[in-house]
């Protein structure tokens, strides 16, 4: 028959450990408390303070921005991606064709089975917004139509993204009320950066080099 082996003192600090655990579980109320979390909602802004406090976030990322009507989403869509040398773009299913009504260049619907590659063949890619936040600049894509999937956002150089004012809220509280709750949540705030050890900026790393905003100002 082995001996036992001899207590060590780590051995008695792991029970003394333990032993305050149990006995803090052992205070611990029955059922658990319901903390009443009291959230800022329901702060609003008009829509030129709003449209000017999200533009101004969004060049502070070094993100362009693109203010039109409904009417000029195209002619805009169209500016921008020439102004960047895009010939080829992706879009997602479901976007509005009519958004790419004034672009001469060749237009490729993405879809599941696409590979990164091929995603990264693509000068730039145009898609819709669930929402955005004016008070951070941030941008919510949630995989719908129109937005498509992650990958699609990621791989590509350029990302042309339109959001109607109308879904552009002051705050994150009133963001976050905008979405499905379920839904694969994308946030982007402005180009994709990173920082070395020196701080110098590095964009592209891990998204899109360049973002440009497109705002629709009266839908």
């Amino acid at each position: 028959m082995s001996e036992r082996a001899p207590r060590t003192s780590a051995d008695s600090a792991r029970e003394a450990v333990l032993g305050r655990v149990r006995d803090a579980l052992a205070l611990a109320p029955k059922p658990p408390v319901t903390v009443e979390r009291a959230y800022r909602t329901g702060r609003t802004l008009p829509d030129p303070e709003r449209l000017a406090l999200l533009t101004d976030r969004l060049l502070d990322y070094r993100a362009g921005v693109h203010p039109c009507t409904a009417a000029g989403t195209a002619a805009t869509i169209a500016r921008v991606l020439a102004e960047r040398g895009a010939r080829t773009v992706g879009v997602p299913p479901g976007l509005d064709p009519g958004w790419l009504a004034d672009f001469d260049g060749e237009v490729r619907q993405d879809d599941p089975d696409t590979p990164a590659p091929r995603l990264d063949a693509l000068d730039g890619v145009v898609t819709g917004a669930a929402a955005a936040c004016a008070e951070t600049g941030t941008l919510f894509l949630d995989g719908s139509p129109g937005q498509g999937r992650r990958a699609l956002t990621l791989v590509p150089d350029l990302h042309v993204c339109v959001i109607d004012l109308s879904a552009v809220a002051a705050g994150v509280p009133e963001a976050l009320a905008l979405l499905v709750p379920g839904r694969p949540t994308t946030l982007i705030s402005g180009p994709s950066a990173t920082s070395d050890i020196e701080l110098e900026r590095v964009e592209g790393v891990h998204g899109p080099r360049t973002l440009e905003i497109v705002i629709r100002t009266d839908v």
